[in-house]
């Protein structure tokens, strides 16, 4: 008991020059190279399905606003049935590509290839107005 008297009474007499005892300095932090993000990985896509059932069934997304087969209803919206199947690729282009103005059209056409559009060209072309 002596001793742990003593022992306290020594710590508590060395406290302040305790107190102003260096500091032992940190190790430094070890560098570490920053990491690249890497991109995410492209999208793997169905292959375009240009069969005539296939053209048939994309074109057929075209029916709620240009009518069923092209034919439009109500003539609010052009018809694409008997549509010349130069004048609807470069349309179609000009809408992918932003250059002719539209509500909807130019994100509808940038999801087609060029051979899907084309397809879909000869698919309306033949289509009775």
């Amino acid at each position: 008991m002596r001793t742990t008297i003593a022992l306290l009474t020594s710590l508590l007499a060395a406290g302040p020059s305790l107190a102003q005892a260096p500091a032992v300095p940190a190790a430094p932090a070890p560098t570490v190279a920053p990491i690249a993000p890497t991109p995410p990985p492209t999208p793997a896509f169905a292959p375009s399905n240009l069969t005539p059932t296939g053209v048939r069934s994309m074109s057929a997304t075209c029916s709620s606003c240009h009518g069923t087969n092209g034919v439009s209803a109500g003539g609010a919206i052009a018809g694409l049935a008997g549509l010349n199947r130069d004048y609807f690729i470069i349309q179609m282009k000009s809408f992918k590509e932003g250059k002719r103005e539209a509500t909807l059209m130019h994100q509808i056409a940038k999801g087609y290839t060029d051979a899907e559009i084309a397809a879909m060209a000869d698919y309306f072309a033949a289509q009775k107005r």
